[in-house]
């Protein structure tokens, strides 16, 4: 009996090596402590998160997942724009702290939806040049040469928005430096050769990335299961996010942002009552290029999820004569969405048909 006592006091602690410098989330199992600074975070099956507490052991029902985070601050180099390699920003931030307003903590529900076994500085710092990289090239963030202090100071506060709602990360600080020392633009030329000249090879094993995505997104059926995954969590947050928005008075406005809702609400039914990527029909398996097509619509939808969380970021900061243009790019997202999700239905029928 005294026996029991000792290997139930001996609880396993969450490995720390790393976390808080290259690492910042990784997997906590039941029953674990946490290391000194760090939080953790339990993700049930639906995707709900809850904080549990730094001193307490990390307990887990059953379907439940648990994560250890350290809140940094971390500290990394971006590149804005891919074709200039050598102009860098040297950002330094931190995960938000609790807010008891919200429900779910945006960092919580990044780690529910979109990590995978553990989460490194460098996955995350990848993440967020990458949501850089597009928003400066959708003209929606500017960062012009010789900027002035008033276009920087513009700069940064949508930058800093939008690692807020992306991520939900605090920017410390954020510089430009010359990364000409740190680059070797050979072997980046070289990469981007081979890429450039690779066959497109459309078996079930090995699908083709889809056009305009982040490096390292593939139409593979991992990446389906986890586009239609971060749809299924992240969708429903988004309608909260667009319905708690701060909108003028004034009915043409109010519709708007209803007519959004309503097609939104039908954007999360389609996305939780998807077809499985291999069946055409129960014990009937879809072939591998339509498999890939499937796929990449999801991909597509993720890509226009990410979109959607730019534009929540933008719409924080926009003022009422910004609110037309904002609620016509809102628009065109939500079409994006729509499209996508019925190309993801719609994929094997169209094969039938021709």
């Amino acid at each position: 009996m005294l026996e029991l006592f000792k290997r139930m006091a001996r609880a396993p602690a969450v490995d720390g090596d790393g976390l808080g410098t290259q690492v910042i989330a990784r997997l906590a199992p039941s029953g674990c402590t946490l290391p000194p600074g760090c939080t953790a975070v339990v993700v049930a099956a639906s995707g709900h998160t809850r904080r549990a507490s730094a001193s307490a052991r990390v307990n887990l029902a059953e379907n439940e997942t648990g994560w250890c985070f350290h809140g940094g601050p971390y500290g990394c180099d971006l590149v804005p724009f891919a074709a200039a390699p050598e102009i860098g920003l040297r950002v330094h931030f931190a995960i938000d702290s609790l807010d008891p307003r919200v429900s779910q903590q945006r960092f919580d529900l990044f780690l529910a939806s979109e990590a995978a076994g553990e989460l490194t500085l460098a996955d995350l710092a990848a993440r967020i040049e990458a949501a850089l990289q597009r928003e400066l090239a959708q003209g929606n963030l500017e960062l012009p040469p010789c900027t002035s202090l008033d276009e920087w100071n513009a700069f940064r506060g949508g930058f800093n928005q939008l690692l807020y709602t992306r991520f939900g990360l605090t920017v410390d600080d954020c510089v430009p430096v010359d990364l000409a020392g740190t680059r070797d633009f050979a072997r980046a030329l070289a990469a981007r050769a081979v890429v450039a000249d690779a066959p497109v090879v459309h078996t079930a094993a090995t699908l083709a990335p889809v056009p305009g995505l982040a490096a390292g997104q593939s139409a593979t059926p991992q990446g389906d299961a986890h586009a239609l995954r971060r749809l299924f969590l992240e969708l429903p947050c988004v309608m909260c996010r667009l319905r708690e928005a701060a909108l003028p008075q004034g009915q043409d406005m109010f519709r708007q942002q209803q007519a959004l809702l309503r097609r939104l609400d039908l954007v999360c039914l389609a996305a939780s009552t998807m077809p499985a990527l291999g069946l055409a029909a129960p014990g009937q398996a879809l072939a591998p290029d339509v498999q890939l097509r499937r796929a990449q619509h999801s991909l597509r939808a993720a890509a226009a999820l990410d979109e959607v969380w730019a534009l929540l970021a933008r719409l924080e900061q926009a003022g009422d004569p910004g609110l037309d243009s904002l609620f016509d790019e809102a628009d065109r997202i939500v079409a994006n969405l729509e499209h996508a999700l019925a190309g993801r239905k719609r994929v094997a029928l169209e094969e039938e048909d021709a």
